[in-house]
């Protein structure tokens, strides 16, 4: 610990550098993965191929789907973002689609009868009934990708997996510990964040 102590303005950098990891590739993943879940929810028979194509891309191996990422497109941040983006869908598309078709069918014709339009039975009807799922989504999903994005110290892109990778590089257990330590933070700090929205989309929508 007394290395993490001693380098926590570089630790804090490191972080933010995290943060910014996974906070970019998860926006570029609900670009994608609302879209393609409120689609498989409406027309069910597309579901099986989307998350099946979903579901291939999370089973490479994360070193390997980095390479060939870094591969088109160099070393650094891009190439990590990528990654997190795709194999944030698989998690993502299934419970937004399962979110989505989870809001009773009562709540949507009750709406129709007062004469909302489709987009604002969407926003004002599905979207908050389904904000706890959701939001329980987007807690994994950040989870998840908390986790991943430590492979950047392997490419050059920064946030904390350069502490664990130039420490296992080095055989400093001190400095690969201050990159691991933060990253484990980060993480329970996310799930109690996000538990703090789904208790509070819960009562709301009770």
């Amino acid at each position: 610990m007394s290395y993490l102590m001693k380098h926590l303005p570089h630790i804090g950098g490191l972080t933010l550098q995290h943060l910014a990891l996974v906070g970019t590739g998860l926006a570029i993943a609900l670009l994608i993965a609302v879209p393609l879940g409120v689609f498989t929810a409406r027309t069910p028979r597309y579901g099986p191929p989307v998350f099946g194509l979903a579901g291939v891309v999370y089973t490479i191996p994360s070193l390997a789907l980095l390479a060939v990422a870094v591969k088109y497109l160099g070393l650094g941040f891009w190439p990590v973002v990528l990654v997190l983006a795709a194999y944030a869908q698989f998690i993502l598309i299934r419970n937004i689609a399962a979110a989505i078709a989870g809001v009773p069918a009562a709540q949507i014709d009750a709406a129709k009868g007062l004469g909302l339009s489709g987009w604002q039975r969407f926003t004002r009807v599905e979207i908050p009934l389904a904000a706890p799922a959701l939001l329980g989504a987007l807690r994994l999903t950040t989870i998840a990708l908390i986790a991943i994005a430590t492979l950047g110290g392997y490419v050059g892109a920064g946030g904390l997996g350069s502490e664990i990778f130039f420490g296992l590089q080095r055989q400093y257990i001190e400095e690969t510990l201050a990159g691991s330590i933060p990253a484990a933070v980060l993480a329970i700090l996310a799930d109690a964040f996000f538990r703090t929205l789904e208790r509070a989309a819960l009562r709301k929508s009770g």
